[in-house]
């Protein structure tokens, strides 16, 4: 096994980094994030057109490119440090990857070209009232309707939700939990976007009234499956999670040295060297979990389960600690809204909490090896 990208992946890096460089630098993301759509659509075409990323690891049959997780992972990295405002997340980490995960033929064949073209916004809507991220917390239930089903209740904390096409919702039948694709202007759903700390990832309430709803794979089919899905929506997370938080760091160094107290720079003060290196120590142990568990995820090895929970809480915890150094080193500039610091603090703490926060995920490690 080589740990070290080869150098077709980092021209995967360069190419992604110069398009987001031009597409999703500070004014761009200030502008999509106060819309109501939370995205430039003209963008999310030339992303799937030009660059092929939504359908970079879905398998070539489907319409995408074949890659693995490895590649799929660079892109949320760099995402993540472009803080892109677009359903990349949600359409590739979640509702693909549950599609891949748990569908049949006739689904992947359906719904996963679209998505690869970059014409299919979707999402994954999972999470409930009761804000639990684990499958005893699903407990909506589907209701046979002739050849289809309907569904009824209300999932919390959708990504994208609001403006998805696609909507692939987890429910209960009397099989185990299953997969059903609905139709993001069906009758009877109810989309409400709601109010977020972090701007640049919205999020909605979806309220479901006997809404007909189409069963991805096997009734029961995603029983075995889900705890894949989540741990694959992790790792992509975790990715996301290193590409924040090494702009943080590198936004913090920069500023260190050109800003002058005392008549000197004060990133010659101890105090500031310090808080650096920790950030760099961080920063690096997080890049070394983040890319070891997206190798596992791209080999589907029994590593994963473990890693995933690993990666997600060392990761959450890293992103969350550079972003307050970030503002703290830059003092009283880093507390006002025209600077970006408060946005990567404030992605930084909803990802954290996104799919459950450190301690959840260590109670998982925990559980995975036995403790």
């Amino acid at each position: 096994m080589n740990f070290a990208f080869t150098d077709e992946q980092e021209e995967l890096r360069k190419t992604v980094r110069a398009f987001l460089e031009a597409k999703s630098d500070s004014p761009a993301v200030r502008e999509q994030m106060e819309t109501e759509q939370g995205y430039d659509p003209a963008v999310w075409s030339q992303m799937g057109e030009q660059l092929g990323l939504q359908g970079l690891a879905i398998p070539e049959e489907y319409g995408g490119s074949g890659f693995t997780f490895v590649e799929a992972g660079i892109v949320f990295e760099e995402m993540g440090r472009a803080l892109l405002c677009a359903p990349f997340y949600a359409t590739v980490a979640l509702a693909a990857n549950a599609i891949l995960q748990v569908g049949d033929e006739d689904a992947k064949q359906k719904y996963l070209p679209g998505i690869a073209a970059g014409e299919t916004v979707a999402t994954l809507a999972f999470t409930e009232e009761s804000g639990r991220w684990d499958p005893e917390g699903i407990e909506m239930h589907a209701t046979a309707d002739g050849d289809g089903y309907r569904l009824s209740g209300t999932k919390m904390y959708v990504v994208d939700g609001h403006t998805a096409s696609l909507i692939v919702v987890a429910a209960r039948t009397a099989e185990g939990l299953s997969l059903f694709a609905v139709d993001g202007g069906a009758d009877g759903l109810t989309r409400t976007a709601l109010s977020t700390m972090d701007m640049t990832r919205k999020q909605a309430r979806l309220e479901f009234d006997n809404v007909s709803a189409s069963l991805i794979g096997a009734a029961g089919g995603a029983e075995a499956a889900w705890p894949r899905v989540l741990d694959v929506a992790a790792v992509a997370l975790a990715n996301e999670q290193v590409g924040g938080a090494q702009k943080c760091l590198e936004m913090s160094v920069e500023y260190a040295k050109v800003r002058i107290q005392f008549g000197r720079p004060i990133g010659s003060f101890q105090a500031i060297k310090h808080k650096c290196a920790d950030m760099l120590l961080e920063v690096e142990s997080a890049k070394s979990a983040a890319y070891y568990a997206s190798w596992c995820a791209a080999e589907m090895n029994d590593e994963l389960p473990q890693v995933a929970a690993l990666a997600k809480s060392y990761c959450s915890e890293a992103y969350f600690h550079a972003s307050a150094e970030n503002i703290q080193i830059h003092g009283g500039i880093g507390f006002t809204w025209e600077h970006d610091a408060h946005l990567y603090f404030k992605r930084a703490k909803s990802s954290e909490l996104f799919l459950g926060d450190p301690t959840y995920h260590r109670e998982l490690l925990a559980q995975r090896i036995g403790l």
